[in-house]
């Protein structure tokens, strides 16, 4: 399970995700391999691809929200 803790709120392009649950909010990817770069509450960067059906969950604590998801639901690249 990942787990991020963001100051931003992330847009979700309508083309890519579609909105699963409002309490809680919870999007799903609409196409294969949607990325998203999400920057941690210390301005690290994190970039995450999506397979076709992947979820992430939002939830909001005071000043910040909290990013969670399901590891099988990204797609690993392997760096070389």
């Amino acid at each position: 399970m990942g787990l991020l803790y963001t100051k931003f709120y992330i847009d979700f392009e309508p083309t890519e995700w579609k909105e699963l649950s409002s309490n809680p909010v919870i999007f799903e990817t609409i196409a294969d391999g949607v990325s998203l770069e999400i920057y941690d509450t210390s301005q690290n960067s994190y970039k995450l691809k999506f397979k076709k059906g992947g979820k992430i969950q939002i939830f909001r604590v005071v000043g910040k929200f909290r990013l969670t998801w399901d590891d099988n639901d990204l797609i690993l690249e392997n760096k070389q």
